[in-house]
């Protein structure tokens, strides 16, 4: 089974960022992390914050970190629409930490219920940047 490849194709609103044959992805969906190999039952879920991980047989050859969206998977396809994606290797880790610090205090100085929802939110997307920073670094 693992001999048969999945398309795989990142999509932001401005561009096809990746599409590619892989072995496997793995997805953050809105459930939990899920894999997808060929063959695959037909859904479509939604993205957390957190990164896709490619694999060729049992090595990631990518870590794309994404902000949050939605995946369509066939058997053949797995196609995730994001608004943005990062290699995860292109994080800095010292930036992220203040990103978490500023989001942090925007949550703790927020005037208003949007204003609140607005920085946790982000304070979400940064928070799931370092779990990725984080477990790139702990399978290397």
């Amino acid at each position: 089974m693992m001999s048969e490849k999945i398309e795989f194709e990142l999509v932001s609103p401005e561009e096809l960022l990746i599409s590619r044959p892989v072995d496997m992805v793995v997805v953050p969906g809105g459930e939990g992390y899920y894999g997808v190999l060929a063959g695959h039952i037909p859904m479509i879920t939604t993205v957390r914050p957190g990164a896709i991980a490619t694999y060729e047989g049992s090595q990631v050859t990518d870590r794309i970190f994404v902000s949050g969206g939605f995946a369509e998977v066939t058997g053949e396809r797995v196609t995730v629409l994001v608004e943005g994606a990062l290699k995860v290797s292109s994080l800095d880790r010292a930036k992220v930490e203040q990103e978490i610090k500023n989001f942090g205090e925007d949550v703790e100085d927020a005037k208003t219920e949007d204003e609140r929802k607005t920085a946790a939110h982000n304070l979400g997307i940064a928070q799931a940047k370092l779990i990725a920073i984080q477990d790139a670094a702990s399978t290397h």
